[in-house]
């Protein structure tokens, strides 16, 4: 579905950050990315989504490259591919719950009919994230694991083919970060949406498919590690 090969990125103060790094996705994976702070986990996942681009290397998806997009090709890229979630969730404050979910198809100027249907979809996903009761709130009036599910939900409002989610339960407690993470694989496995997410958790990590491991610029699959490594990387970052 999606294939990184050689991509790498520098920064003027932090120098080089992703080293001809290399990762294939296939469709329906879920994906958790682990390394400390300021090893590229973010720079990866916007690199991903084309908030970024690499300084060489190249990306696919699903067999046509998209490193070289301009602005506008990214943007219907990310408006037709990627839903996008973050640490902080980003709700507008002047609009309510609904007003927040539905933003990015009014923005993506549907014909009437084919909003009709994203709007049915997006009640759905209100549904089973337990949000429906919140639709004419403001996002000050709600907890911030509501506002988690709140932004969950606006990036699934497009039927996406990929969820990045970057530090998703990194402002959560215990109890919500459970409830975001186990909405995140039932999203995955109902939807079949390709779930990459970047996190220090490894509770959450432990929930994905395929954990990888970010540092020194490359990526090293804890799923299958390395002969003879496996246990010396099991024991770095899921103990």
């Amino acid at each position: 579905m999606l294939c990184i090969k050689n991509i790498s990125k520098s920064f003027i103060q932090r120098g080089l950050v992703l080293n001809n790094l290399c990762i294939d996705v296939n469709e329906g994976d879920s994906i958790a990315i682990m390394g400390p702070s300021g090893s590229g986990k973010t720079t990866l996942m916007n690199i991903i989504g084309l908030l970024d681009k690499p300084d060489n290397g190249e990306i696919t998806f699903r067999g046509a490259s998209i490193a070289n997009f301009n602005d506008d090709e990214s943007a219907v890229y990310r408006n037709r591919n990627i839903g996008f979630v973050f640490q902080d969730h980003l709700l507008l404050p002047h609009l309510t719950v609904s007003e927040n979910i539905l933003l990015p198809l009014l923005a993506a100027k549907y014909s009437s009919d084919e909003l009709a249907l994203k709007e049915q979809h997006v009640i759905e996903l209100m549904k089973k994230t337990g949000i429906s009761d919140l639709a004419d709130k403001y996002p000050f009036r709600i907890s911030g694991g509501e506002a988690q599910r709140v932004a969950l939900v606006r990036a699934l409002a497009n039927n996406p083919s990929i969820l990045l989610a970057d530090e998703p339960t990194g402002s959560l407690d215990a109890k919500n970060a459970d409830i975001l993470g186990e909405l995140l694989l039932e999203m995955n496995r109902e939807f079949g949406i390709t779930l990459i997410l970047a996190t220090h958790s490894s509770d959450l990590a432990k929930k994905m498919t395929r954990i990888l491991q970010l540092g020194e610029g490359k990526l090293i699959d804890l799923t299958h590690p390395p002969s003879g490594r496996g246990d010396e990387f099991r024991k770095c970052i899921l103990e």
